[in-house]
């Protein structure tokens, strides 16, 4: 029709009854090479953060692994023979000291021990493992008190009043080294725990046991001191916060 507008009238906008037009506000989305970007630097961020706690836990986790024999490098730097798997104390293993009376097995828990086994009449052999026993307890200086000195006795003989003053293990004794403790024990029941390397006797060695009672290392025979005393530094360096001192 002539008369009729197909259009809303120009002023419709300023007509205070006019419903309110409304308008659109279009964002634009990201693109596909952004948000790629973004989540590489993400994943880079998460694998950078692995690389440093790795880098962090690695020394903790290859001394665990070499000490309990899973994983040793080819190049090896121990003097002393490592026992693996260690070997706990048997619950049952007979200690008693001089006096007879009993000891618990879990009572020498808690330090390092080193220790010697002979007889009470103590040859040769064993007084110098007696003897290099306390020098090397003395040189390891404050961390003396991490290692407990331990003498097993694997016969009835009783021991010479010279010998136990020497290491200060009699009853007046005023050496001026810390005392090695002396307990008797049955020799079967012994070697069922600690074992010679092939062709040598139970004597022929000293002993190395953790402080949770697992003897974990065997001395050669005839040591050398220096060498020894570095294997022993070594494990006090590694196990720390595993003892008590003074025990």
């Amino acid at each position: 029709m002539s008369g009729s507008e197909s259009s809303a009238p120009a002023n419709a906008a300023a007509s205070p009854d006019a419903p309110e037009l409304l308008s659109f506000a279009v964002h634009s989305l990201p693109s596909p090479q952004a948000a790629g970007s973004a989540s590489e630097r993400t994943r880079r961020g998460r694998r950078q953060m692995f690389a440093v706690l790795l880098v962090c836990a690695a020394p903790v986790i290859a001394s665990y692994l070499a000490y309990f024999g899973i994983a040793r490098p080819e190049g090896r730097t121990n003097y002393s023979a490592l026992i693996a798997p260690p070997r706990p104390i048997p619950a049952r293993l007979p200690l008693a000291g001089l006096d007879g009376r009993p000891v618990a097995p879990a009572g020498l828990q808690g330090q390092w021990l080193l220790v010697v086994v002979a007889g009470g009449a103590c040859d040769a052999v064993c007084e110098r493992h007696l003897w290099l026993q306390r020098q090397l307890h003395e040189a390891l200086g404050k961390e003396k008190d991490r290692v407990d000195k331990l003498w097993l006795i694997d016969d009835a003989v009783a021991p010479r009043g010279a010998t136990l003053a020497a290491i200060g293990a009699s009853s007046g004794s005023a050496a001026a080294v810390a005392p090695a403790t002396v307990l008797r024990t049955d020799r079967a029941a012994l070697a069922a725990w600690l074992e010679p390397a092939a062709g040598q006797a139970l004597e022929a060695h000293l002993y190395l046991v953790d402080p949770r009672g697992d003897w974990m290392m065997r001395v050669p025979a005839d040591a050398d001191p220096a060498r020894l005393k570095r294997d022993v530094d070594k494990l006090l360096r590694a196990s720390a916060g595993w003892d008590r001192a003074g025990r």
